[in-house]
């Protein structure tokens, strides 16, 4: 079974390919490397025990606001999608907003079914504010964003 654990720098590459791969197949966007660099501690990785030890899968939290934070690029690999990782990793960062004192966390993503049996519930982007000007206001998609924004308070 994977060890969730906290990102290291030398593991950049593999969640920038990770991310890449399936942002080419439309699941979720895009990071650049300075982006994954500058927001490496906001990242948890999955690994595979072995040597050495595999990436299976990754996901990240950034805090919005003093109640609100954001579960980002969450991605599994193909080989592991479908066995639960991805609710260990969703887990561990609703974990680490309760640590936090964040008693709500979002997401926007192309998937909300899996979200939603995670005990997310459907918003409009509308009621996120915070997100619009941080960050989707200079994304190329904005403002015809096609992703579902999903919401889970503690």
């Amino acid at each position: 079974m994977p060890i969730v654990e906290r990102a290291k720098v030398g593991d950049v590459p593999a969640i920038y390919g990770l991310l890449r791969k399936l942002s080419t197949q439309g699941l979720l966007l895009p990071r650049s490397y300075v982006n994954l660099y500058e927001s490496l501690q906001t990242f948890k990785v999955a690994r595979v025990p072995g040597d050495p030890p595999g990436l299976a899968g990754i996901g990240a939290l950034q805090v919005a606001w003093e109640d609100l934070a954001e579960v980002r690029s969450l991605a599994v690999t193909d080989e592991l999608r479908g066995q639960g990782l991805g609710r260990d990793l969703t887990a561990a960062l609703e974990g680490e907003a309760r640590a936090l004192g964040i008693g709500r966390v979002f997401v926007l993503t192309y998937v909300p079914g899996f979200f939603e049996k995670l005990g997310y519930r459907v918003v409009s982007l509308d009621t996120l504010p915070q997100k619009i000007w941080a960050v989707c206001f200079n994304c190329v998609h904005y403002p015809n964003c096609q992703e579902i924004a999903l919401v889970k308070d503690f």
